[in-house]
């Protein structure tokens, strides 16, 4: 895929769309390669734009709670952990892909537990954000946890 400045993105009326896949090793090192590879991979479609600073975040965010999950509860079915980057349709989405067949579910707000909190926290920024997400079966009898962000409109910023 093709590298463009701010000013060509803008010029073509907003980010380049396309999809990106990033796998890597179920280990807590990937949680922070896939969030920087995600990142630069927003900025080079000309998500660098001040009006898309809270998207980004609310993206890295995302994808880095699910691949954290994805590497601490998966990693003993799923030696591999396959994030991807769609942005189309004034929209982006991010998906996590493992090979657990485990669909967790977003436990409530319990202040007396220190953690289990990573999926209420990505449904509540994707709802926050206007956007959707959800878990489903993969092909290979695994799960995809993804979440879908509207791309803010042009005044915004």
């Amino acid at each position: 895929m093709e590298r463009i400045s701010e000013d060509e993105a803008a010029a073509r009326g907003g980010p380049v769309e396309g999809v990106w896949r990033f796998t890597v090793p179920a280990e807590q090192a990937s949680v922070p390669r896939t969030r920087h590879a995600v990142r630069d991979r927003l900025l080079a479609q000309g998500l660098a734009e001040i009006r898309y600073q809270e998207l980004v975040d609310d993206l890295l965010l995302i994808v880095s709670e699910l691949v954290g999950n994805a590497v601490t509860h998966a990693a003993e079915l799923s030696p591999e952990v396959t994030t991807e980057l769609a942005v189309r349709g004034g929209w982006v989405r991010v998906s996590v892909e493992d090979g657990d067949p485990y669909r967790p579910k977003a436990l409530a707000a319990d202040t007396g537990r220190t953690g289990g909190r990573g999926l209420l926290l990505v449904k509540s920024v994707t709802l926050q954000a206007g956007g959707v997400c959800d878990v489903e079966k993969a092909g290979e009898g695994g799960k995809v946890i993804w979440a879908s962000l509207p791309l803010p409109q042009g005044g915004r910023g």
